[in-house]
């Protein structure tokens, strides 16, 4: 089946969702997780920081979620080059043969504010959601410690998001906001929802 084309104009931000194929592991130990983020932050170098700039990342063992803003160049441009470079290592490390990623990969186009705050929470929430971890601050391969101001900022621009919170301790706020969804969660609502 064919990917459907993405839209793509000046300024415009994504959810990107890229799958191993066959929903197969694309992670396998930590230096398949710490060679990923290495040449997503290759990729943001190549292109001078410039054209894209990363909000927030998930990183899971078949699957990856980003966050990605674009400025003068279409998204495309960056996901081929990631992920075509991260296919070779994978497949010369694994000796393996075939596709890597279950078709191209798919990008929904992030229309306003709320859409932005509940895909960060989305993503962030993944491996809570997949009984990984209880707390999102817990799992390694994700941005969400960067946004709670446990670890030093990398690679992200959380501000793009932090900034929605008017108040000085807005990772405080987020850190709230993404949290009361495992508490509804705990009185009966589900994870999986967008919705607030």
């Amino acid at each position: 089946m064919p990917t459907a084309k993405i839209i793509w104009y000046k300024g415009a931000t994504y959810h990107i969702t890229t799958r191993g194929n066959h929903r197969n592991d694309i992670f396998k130990d930590e230096e398949d997780f710490q060679v990923y983020l290495t040449q997503v932050e290759g990729n943001l170098t190549y292109y001078n920081y410039l054209n894209y700039k990363l909000i927030a990342y998930c990183l899971m063992d078949n699957h990856v979620h980003l966050i990605i803003k674009t400025y003068e160049e279409p998204l495309t441009r960056f996901m081929r080059r990631l992920n075509s470079i991260y296919t070779r290592y994978f497949n010369k490390k694994y000796n393996y043969i075939g596709h890597l990623f279950q078709a191209k990969y798919f990008a929904e186009l992030v229309e306003d504010d709320k859409q932005m705050l509940e895909t960060s929470r989305y993503i962030h929430l993944n491996p809570v959601r997949a009984n990984m971890v209880e707390r999102p601050e817990e799992y390694k391969w994700s941005s969400y410690s960067m946004f709670i101001g446990e670890i030093p900022e990398r690679l992200i621009n959380s501000e793009m998001i932090l900034n929605y919170f008017n108040n000085k301790d807005k990772d405080k706020l987020y850190k709230e906001f993404v949290e009361c969804k495992i508490r509804n969660k705990e009185q009966g609502d589900e994870l999986d929802s967008y919705s607030s």
